[in-house]
């Protein structure tokens, strides 16, 4: 019996698109480890699929010929092992005896998930799909191909962008992203678990959407109780994650690694210079992969201030779970339970809230315009810094809503566990904030003071007049 599916919708439609399609498809589906690629296929085609391999982390051509073998001899339902065949082209003659032999009316699904291990140095492996593709199941309409690869990059550049057989072969492709606060509350509650908004929002800023870090919440656990369990406590699934996270995704991850400890320093982003010399690396191809490979992996974000070009992009680490790892669990001597609930205390917790809140916001841009009643306004999102040559103080905006009705909401995202509160000395800041945007920037353009908080913001002296609108936690569960 499936699963239930949760959310997913968009991704859905693909799936039943592919389903009812006339003619054979070449699905490519790609997403992060343990965003939930393989239970999506899994559950939504339980009834079609016929066969599934599953590449090998790291291993050689034998074996990774022994385990289609394998995979070939439980899709056949047989007591006895089949043969290893000698090569991937015998690999798929194979294959191809066994689909032949199936009812040709009814859609047929073939899963090849993690498909970047698949190809070994010098396998022939992606040549050998390629001409099994080619020259016979895409003759097959009623063949459905799902390959699935956590590796966006290595599937971009090998598959989506092949020059060889492969080349605009992919009929459709989706990228899983972990789920939305609101996908994650409907997660929770298909497992019987019932936490108010600000339970989920503190596990979604230790852990992000990832479903598998999800599964791990259990009945009755507050978020403090699960983020213990799962980061501090001995055997923590989260605790040793990291390393197998990225030596999972990318070949020689220590690059990738350094530049995202890096951006975990620096909250409010650094620039591609910054991040290269920080990092120790050199300018070229080989550091412009290394940034693309994270962006396209969902771990960074690459952002163009406002009135400015990409040559000013400001990077910012976007992963919850990298950000959470490297303030308190990386190198850190704290351990066991009740870890978590001491650390909450401290001031670290503070810095990191804040920064880990406005990720947040930073991914839930559609749900914060339909609050403010621009949902159907062309908007480009995006922050600004300024610092002066002079010595006096800068400043920074984290979200500028730039809107095509000539208005901009300057957004200010302050994390709370109650109502949060503007001071006099804060109601100053934001004063300064809004006239040293208008005077360096010279817009024209009407500006609205926007507050998104959790609880709300306190309505005073220096609230009046000065908030035009607001954003709630609730809001961002739309």
């Amino acid at each position: 019996m499936p699963e239930l599916i949760v959310g997913r919708d968009a991704e859905k439609k693909i799936l039943k698109e592919v389903l009812d399609s006339k003619e054979a498809e070449l699905l490519a589906v790609l997403g992060r480890r343990r965003v939930g690629k393989t239970f999506l296929i899994r559950n939504y085609y339980s009834k079609q699929l016929v066969f599934e391999c599953t590449g090998m982390h790291e291993v050689s051509l034998m074996e990774q010929l022994s385990n289609f073998s394998n995979a070939l001899q439980q899709a056949m339902k047989l007591q006895v092992p089949l043969a290893i065949p000698d090569s991937w082209l015998q690999a798929f003659t194979f294959l191809s005896d066994f689909l032949q032999a199936k009812p040709e009316k009814q859609p047929m699904v073939i899963l090849f998930d993690e498909f970047p291990w698949l190809h070994t140095p010098k396998s022939g492996f992606l040549a050998a799909f390629g001409h099994w593709w080619n020259n016979w199941a895409s003759r097959r309409p009623q063949l459905k191909v799902v390959i699935c690869g956590s590796a966006a990059s290595w599937m971009t550049e090998n598959v989506l962008h092949n020059r060889g057989g492969l080349h605009n072969r992919v009929s459709r492709n989706i990228r899983l992203l972990p789920f939305s606060l609101k996908e994650t509350e409907a997660y929770l509650v298909s497992r019987g678990i019932s936490l108010d908004h600000y339970q989920i929002l503190q596990l979604y800023m230790a852990m992000g959407g990832i479903p598998q870090y999800l599964k791990q919440v259990g009945r009755g656990e507050s978020a403090t109780q699960v983020i213990d369990k799962l980061f501090f406590e001995k055997g923590g699934m989260l605790k040793t994650e990291f390393d197998v996270l990225y030596r999972s995704l990318f070949n020689n991850a220590s690059h990738h690694e350094s530049i995202v400890r890096q951006l975990a320093k620096r909250a409010k982003g650094m620039s591609r210079a910054e991040v290269i010399k920080a990092c120790g690396l050199t300018t070229g191809g080989t550091t412009t992969r290394l940034f693309e490979e994270l962006e396209q992996s969902g771990f960074i974000s690459q952002s163009i201030p406002f009135e400015k070009t990409s040559r000013d992009a400001i990077y910012k680490l976007l992963d919850e779970y990298s950000l959470f790892y490297l303030k308190f669990i990386d190198r850190a001597r704290a351990t066991g339970t009740g870890t978590w609930h001491k650390l909450a205390q401290g001031q670290s917790y503070n810095s990191w809230s804040g920064y880990a809140f406005e990720a947040i916001c930073q991914k839930h841009i559609q749900q914060i315009k339909e609050v403010l009643g621009i949902g159907g306004v062309y908007t480009e999102a995006s922050g600004w810094r300024y610092t002066s040559k002079t010595g006096e103080t800068g400043t920074e905006i984290d979200l500028l809503l730039d809107r095509q009705d000539r208005c901009i909401n300057l957004c200010e995202m302050k994390f709370s566990g109650q109502e949060f509160v503007i001071n006099k000395k804060y109601a100053s800041e934001l004063d300064n904030k809004v006239n040293v945007f208008k005077e360096q920037t010279g817009t024209k353009k009407t500006i609205f003071l926007t507050m998104i908080t959790t609880y709300g913001t306190k309505q005073n002296i220096y609230y009046t007049g000065r908030i035009t609108s607001e954003v709630k936690m609730e809001d961002l569960f739309r």
